[in-house]
Formats: C-alpha cells, structure tokens, sequence
C-alpha cells in the first residue's frame, strides 16, 4: 500500500523525451491498468488505441497542433501515443476515459516510464484527418477523443518537481 501512495505522489508530467520507444511488457502492463479504470455502471465504455507506428503518431502531433495553431510536437519527442476514445452517445463516458486516463499515467509511473497527459483529442477526431485515422485503425462508430497519453523515458529537464500542496487543498467537514 505505501508503494502505491508514494507513485501516486511522485508522479510528475514529462515534457522532453528520449529518442528511444518503451518496451512492449511495460506498455502492456501500462494498458492493462487502464482496462482496470472504474467505469460508469462497469459498462466499459472507453477504447485505447495504442500508437507506435511513427507515422501514424507523427500525424497525431501535426494536427494536435494544427487544433493548437502552432507548429509544434505537442507529443514532446514522446515515442508512444496512447489514445483514449468514448462512444459519443454515452452518458459517463468523457468521466469514464478521464478514469482510465489517469491509471494509464500511475500505471507508467509504476512501471518506470514518463508521461504525460495531452488535450485536444476531441477536436482531432472531429478533423477528417482524424477520421481517417479512426478509419485505418479499424475503429468503427460514433466516437469521441477524450485525452491521448505519451508515453517514453524522459530526457535531461523533461520532469520538474511537484509544486508545493496548496493549504486549502482539502476541507473536512
């Protein structure tokens, strides 16, 4: 149990990474926790798209930062991209993919890899472009992007460390 809380409070977002990808049994053990996530009446409702092939990530990068109208690699030289989608028309599935969002990012932590979590999913899988992906990676039906998570072994300044806690973090009543 203290190993459990301490990577949950050791955690930190990664922001430069290595050239260099993850091991397949640390990204299976990475995806794997996130089928664990807790989801809305058990129904399981998110789908992981697990992304490797640099072509495939490279073009997730263009336009996530085409949403963000910069030229940029918002995926931080990060060689895993890890997709999270939900059916549009479930009633708890942006909560449910958040859930599984965040033991992805534990999970990486647990088993020695960086990460970091990256918005704009939505606005990428509304693009064509970003159907299209959908459509090449055999994904069928009316789904949202929620977060895609990078994974990779961070380079020298990519973590800083945890700001200190806030005072009125917590209230008990």
């Amino acid at each position: 149990m203290k190993e459990t809380l301490q990577d949950l409070k050791t955690r930190r977002s990664c922001r430069k990474y290595r050239d260099e990808q993850i091991k397949d049994c640390e990204l299976d053990a990475i995806l794997e926790a996130g089928t664990y996530a807790p989801t809305g009446m058990g129904k399981q409702s998110p789908i992981i798209v697990a992304v490797q092939n640099k072509a495939d990530r490279d073009e997730l990068s263009r336009l996530n930062a085409k949403v963000m109208g910069r030229d940029v690699d918002p995926f931080y030289g990060a060689p895993t991209v890890v997709v999270v989608l939900v059916p549009a028309s479930f009633p708890t599935g942006r909560d449910d993919g958040n859930m599984v969002i965040g033991n992805l990012l534990n999970a990486a932590h647990a088993v020695g890899v960086d990460s970091c979590y990256i918005y704009r999913a939505r606005e990428v899988f509304e693009m064509d472009e970003g159907k299209a992906l959908l459509k090449k990676w055999s994904v069928e039906g009316d789904y949202v992007g929620i977060g895609n998570v990078i994974l990779g072994y961070g380079d020298e300044g990519g973590v800083r460390e945890a700001a200190e806690r806030k005072a009125d973090y917590i209230v008990k009543v």
